[in-house]
């Protein structure tokens, strides 16, 4: 963080998650101050430093009232390894628990709500883009300031098979035809994931922002 960026009191969904832990710490490490919300039996899981918040993400009466006195909010909660197979949970848990989070987030009088999207359009996994895409018009709905990101896929421990793809991105990359949709469903790592997160937390935008693949690259 530098000497310019005030420390900010941040609250993180799906804080024990793949990209969770990783945004977790980075943030501490910067001298933020991180809430998570977790279940009683996951506590150990969050990194040293970042106070547990006990709650089930999708009740939002479980924990809207222990919100405060975060100024930035950061939902991460999703069904794990998305596939076409789940649209049932993609509604039962990535929607609820986005809906809980912004009702929590607007009651708490959040100055900035982080949401990660997918991007979108896309051939395949309609009925997950469909969910983050009508998210993503609940934040909209919802008067807060956000920065919305939309990764495709992202790498990392144990999700590396992409990377068999990247001879093939790079080949899509430069066909005209085949560009833009390269591009715009191009791989990103947990890394720039963090980096861009971290970004958000620390240069908060009056509005929406939306964050597509290139600029998540660049962060």
């Amino acid at each position: 963080m530098s000497p310019d960026t005030a420390a900010r009191h941040v609250f993180v969904t799906g804080g024990t998650g793949f990209m969770g832990r990783h945004l977790i710490a980075e943030l501490l490490r910067r001298g933020h101050t991180v809430r998570a919300l977790v279940r009683e039996d996951s506590q150990k899981k969050l990194p040293p430093g970042c106070t547990p918040v006990i709650g089930d993400a999708l009740e939002k009466e479980s924990y809207a009232s222990q919100v405060r006195p975060a100024d930035t909010f950061v939902h991460l909660v999703g069904a794990s390894h998305p596939n076409p197979f789940k649209s049932d949970r993609f509604r039962r848990i990535d929607y609820a628990s986005a809906r809980a989070a912004m009702a929590a987030a607007v009651k708490a009088g959040i100055q900035h709500f982080i949401y990660v999207s997918v991007a979108q359009p896309a051939p395949v996994m309609k009925a997950y883009i469909q969910i983050r895409a009508e998210c993503e018009e609940m934040i909209r709905w919802s008067g807060l300031n956000a920065t919305i990101l939309r990764p495709w896929y992202v790498l990392g421990p144990g999700r590396r098979w992409p990377y068999v793809l990247v001879p093939l991105y790079w080949l899509l990359e430069r066909l005209r035809r085949t560009r833009e949709t390269a591009w715009r469903l191009g791989l990103v790592t947990v890394d720039q994931m963090v980096g861009a997160l971290v970004g958000a937390v620390e240069n908060p935008v009056q509005g929406i922002r939306v964050l597509e693949v290139s600029e998540i690259r660049q962060a």
